[in-house]
């Protein structure tokens, strides 16, 4: 009988062809070890040897060595969101994806991790030794497989729950989809477990997961499936989960979170990097190692005589991608007050006067025309104008280019080989996980607000802080349905995570969709700026002319796409999900097919 692609990866269990050698900078190293099963799980040796491979899988920690890609600072563009858009529209967004006939994410590529975790839980107890030798790798077992897990749950929902080898008798390989909410019940067991077997952090970073991480990843999970059973059951949305309003993954993000920055305080060495000063916030994003930063708890590191690098720096002008005015207009001023109602707001018609006192992260996160931002530093060219000209690769459609996260080495540019660290979790998570689980329980403090959004704003010499007794009304809050608090801690998230990965799965599980982007085109920047440019090359000049403008005078980068002429057209009743294949529901009736599709 044929199998489904599930069926067909993890009824085969074998042990991964490759395994990489053990060595302080494993994270960093193409597998190079070929060992067979015969001679495995002889030592503790071996468990690491098996473990180390979850750091160098792609579908659980991306090394973004691909061309045309940034890493994650394009991924709020690539996967679709308010806040940063390529030069394409993004079609799914746009309501036109189709249901494959097989592929799709459910290939059995795509659950190959996962059989090569349950392999090593099925087998590491064959090693003869101390617990307390071998508990660091079953703990980072247990954490790939929820990091696997989430990732299937934010595209489809339900998934099968899988934890053990299976083989062609297996009935869950013609079973139905688990609850998503009975999945995560599931990932957060696994995360518990995971938290009990892993050390704490220590000063000297090792590259391996700690419990600070794994209760990172917990609090991470928890929000996002707490909040998408909130907002999708208040709108009553096709992916609502029935008898669950969310509120005890809520609390479950609020323990994660309370635990981390508990271990934080006790331990002392996990703490907000100090980014006060000249392009403090920038540095954090556009380093090689963070070794000695206390703020970043797992990142990769790369190295070009290892043959370990990205191709980010070839991407050195606007890499396709661009910043909306929406994103833009996030930030606030000093004052702490938004531009709608703050007397420091200096409008937007010029790159200078947007940033002009704004917070300070705005400035640090998009180019600025002010003889401050380096683009070369082989000549310590400075910043002109945006990439409007060129191969469309490396234009910015918006005029708002991304500085954050930015490789200014002229050499590694230049031969597209790229060091710029990859981080994966950093602490600031953890606060505004905290801080917005607690708002949306309504047990949130002062105190509270302090420890999180307040301490994020004062490390990068924000003046204006957040008084929840005190909020100013913002006229042009995105969310009319939630309270001022809860607007002002997404706002939050919104500026410290800018441009980072994270807006998209926001957009979803706050189910919104139809506030941010539905009927909605993207604006850019005031076009009118960069008429009569001194110095303005004609090659820049021709590209801006040809820019569209909308009747805010703002450039329009989907001008020439008439699927976009009405907005985004996404489908608010199927493209929270994604369809499951028809070859695999041919195979398997039982598994059913997503809403609306």
């Amino acid at each position: 009988m044929k199998k489904s692609c599930l069926g067909t990866y993890i009824a085969t269990a074998f042990l991964m062809g490759t395994l990489s050698s053990c060595n302080d900078s494993f994270l960093e190293r193409a597998p190079i070890v070929n060992i067979s099963d015969a001679n495995f799980w002889q030592s503790v040796n071996d468990l690491e040897l098996y473990a180390n491979n979850f750091y160098n899988q792609d579908a659980l920690l991306p090394r973004y060595t691909g061309w045309g890609i940034i890493g994650p600072y394009g991924l709020d563009a690539d996967n679709g969101s308010d806040t940063q858009i390529a030069y394409n529209y993004n079609t799914h967004m746009n309501g036109e994806s189709t249901i494959p006939a097989s592929g799709g994410g459910w290939s059995t590529g795509d659950w190959a991790t996962l059989r090569n975790i349950n392999y090593f839980m099925n087998n590491y107890q064959r090693v003869d030794a101390p617990w307390e030798q071998v508990s660091q790798y079953v703990g980072e077992a247990l954490f790939f497989r929820s990091l696997f897990y989430f990732e299937k749950l934010k595209k489809f929902g339900d998934v099968p729950w899988i934890t053990s080898v299976l083989d062609n008798t297996s009935t869950v390989l013609y079973s139905g989809r688990l609850p998503r909410n009975q999945v995560v019940d599931s990932i957060m067991v696994d995360l518990d477990k995971s938290v009990e077997c892993l050390p704490e952090r220590t000063s000297s970073y090792t590259g391996r997961l700690t419990k600070e991480v794994a209760l990172l990843l917990q609090a991470r999970i928890a929000l996002y499936e707490g909040t998408w059973e909130k907002y999708h059951g208040l709108k009553n949305t096709p992916f609502k989960v029935d008898g669950s309003d969310g509120s005890k993954f809520l609390s479950k993000a609020v323990e994660a979170s309370d635990a981390l920055m508990a271990l934080a305080a006790s331990n002392g060495n996990t703490a907000l990097t100090d980014c006060t000063g000249d392009f403090g916030y920038t540095n954090l994003f556009n380093q090689r190692d963070y070794s000695n930063n206390k703020e970043m708890l797992l990142w990769r590191r790369y190295s070009v005589e290892d043959g370990q690098y990205t191709h980010w720096g070839g991407y050195y002008y606007g890499a396709g991608r661009g910043l909306t005015q929406s994103m833009v207009d996030a930030y606030l001023c000093l004052d702490g007050k938004p531009i709608s109602v703050s007397e420091m707001y200096q409008g937007n018609s010029t790159l200078q006067n947007v940033v002009k006192n704004r917070d300070p992260r705005l400035s640090q996160t998009i180019f600025v025309d002010d003889e401050k931002h380096i683009f070369f530093d082989n000549d310590n060219s400075f910043f002109k104008t945006p990439a409007f000209e060129g191969a469309v690769s490396n234009t910015c459609p918006t005029g708002y280019q991304l500085y954050k996260g930015f490789n200014s080495n002229y050499v590694e540019c230049i031969n597209s080989q790229s060091t710029i660290a990859t981080i994966y979790f950093r602490y600031a998570e953890a606060l505004l996980i905290n801080a917005e689980a607690k708002a949306e329980l309504g047990v949130i403090t002062q105190a509270d607000i302090d420890k999180t959004i307040n301490a994020l704003r004062k490390r990068v010499g924000m003046t204006g802080l957040l008084d929840m007794n005190n909020i100013t009304p913002d006229p042009n809050w995105e969310f009319k349905n939630i309270s001022p608090l809860l607007n002002e801690i997404r706002r939050e998230r919104k500026v410290e995570f800018a441009c980072e990965g994270y807006r998209h799965d926001d957009i979803y599980r706050w189910a919104a969709v139809d506030e941010l982007m539905l009927g909605k085109k993207p604006q850019g920047a005031i076009k009118s700026q960069w008429s009569n440019y001194p110095d303005a090359t004609d090659a820049f000049k021709e590209a801006w002319a040809n820019l569209g403008e909308d009747e805010q005078g703002h450039i329009d980068p989907f001008s020439a796409y008439p699927a976009m002429n009405n907005g985004y057209q996404f489908n608010l009743g199927r493209d929270y999900l994604s369809p499951i294949p028809t070859n695999e529901l041919t195979l398997n009736p039982e598994l059913k097919q997503n809403p609306g599709w």
